[in-house]
């Protein structure tokens, strides 16, 4: 598609394949993130009205000026600064859950690792309880099918997404209730309290980003380990080079981040009647733009296909572009350096046990159900 069709409609959105288009449009302001439209009547007659709501209320579906305010409220506990006062619990969680499998010898690296690790990390800093893994996995696969797309029928899918999110609110209101009255040292009383020029969070905001927050805090991050350990593994040459050479993984999370996306396609909404590159995109069509196709473009990498850990200056478009780019991305990054850094020194002779891995049944979130390996 790349090379015949780069830009391609489908009759019902126009698909975007190649690097430089997708770059120009995740930052084109004409083109708006409420990209889910549903009819109103069907909305209210379905019950799924509270789903909709919950998620037009997060910063992931909303356009300036509302989403620079939510933005700029939760900003400031994702700064590079701050998330990187987190690295002493992140590598102490990572060794302790290391710990234990090694006494196994080996491990189940989703379950038992990448994805534990960014949700305590996450719970840790809005202040929820850590030991409701469980709870948040279960509330996360039903958010994750409903958000990211997947090939089961609506009929399962958007129930327990809505059972999800009534769950989730309840949950947050209750905690925001208790921080209004005894503020912690946390980003959900942070959030509760927060006033930024006279602005707040309504608690309609404050609730769905919180489970936007617990949602995105933990999902992508455990990709980003899944995907980039199975690369690893795959490519022997790669896991020897940054084994022998530890400096290597700040380019090597970027590299990973590229070569297997945690996050493989976004869409968009157009404002207005927009001319882009000898074709009309009529205002209200959708706009879908594949990060993983745009990640292995030629014309932006050479020899895109091979793993090298050691390419430099690889600005992915795995955390997005413009204005919505990814605001945990300090944070994704961080957990994937500690997490993998620690992996391969720990266990240099690791081995995949799977000898076919299975993906998670997502379109847009591309993650492994599960990972084998013998340490």
């Amino acid at each position: 598609m790349r090379a015949d069709q780069p830009i391609r409609w489908t009759g019902g959105d126009w698909q975007i394949f190649r690097y430089a288009d997708a770059q120009a449009l995740l930052r084109d302001p004409r083109l708006g993130a409420d990209r889910l439209q549903v009819d109103p009547q069907w909305l209210i007659a379905s019950g799924l009205e509270p789903l909709f709501k919950t998620r037009d209320s997060t910063m992931l579906f909303t356009d300036p000026p509302d989403h620079t305010r939510l933005r700029t409220l939760v900003y400031r506990a994702f700064t590079p600064r701050v998330v990187e006062s987190y690295r002493p619990l992140v590598q102490r969680i990572v060794d302790q859950l290391l710990d234990a499998a090694a006494a196994r010898g080996a491990i189940e690296l989703i379950s038992e690792f990448a994805y534990p690790l960014p949700v305590t990390v996450i719970a840790h800093m809005l202040g929820v309880p850590v030991d409701m893994h469980d709870q948040f996995r279960q509330w996360s696969d039903s958010l994750a099918a409903f958000i990211g797309g997947t090939t089961r029928p609506e009929a399962d899918v958007l129930p327990a997404a809505l059972k999800a999110v009534l769950e989730m609110s309840d949950f947050f209101l209750a905690l925001v209730a208790e921080r209004q009255r005894a503020p912690r040292d946390d980003l959900l009383s942070a959030l509760a309290q927060t006033k930024d020029g006279g602005d707040r969070l309504s608690e309609q905001e404050l609730v769905a980003n919180s489970i936007l927050l617990l949602l995105a805090g933990h999902e992508t991050t455990t990709n980003l380990i899944g995907n980039g350990t199975l690369a690893l593994v795959r490519h022997p040459d790669q896991f020897a080079l940054l084994r022998d050479h530890p400096e290597l993984i700040p380019s090597a999370i970027e590299e990973l981040l590229r070569y297997d996306s945690p996050v493989q396609l976004t869409s968009r909404r157009a404002l207005t009647d927009i001319e882009f590159r000898g074709h009309r995109i009529e205002e209200g069509e959708a706009v879908t733009v594949f990060i993983g196709a745009a990640n292995r473009d030629p014309a932006q990498y050479q020899d895109p296909a091979r793993l090298d850990v050691t390419r430099g200056d690889v600005r992915h478009l795995s955390f997005g572009h413009g204005p919505h780019y990814c605001l945990g991305a300090p944070l994704a990054r961080l957990e994937g350096q500690v997490a993998i850094s620690t992996l391969v020194r720990r266990f240099p002779h690791m081995r995949l046990v799977d000898k076919q891995v299975v993906w998670r049944d997502n379109f847009a979130l591309r993650g492994l159900q599960s990972l084998h390996i013998e340490l």
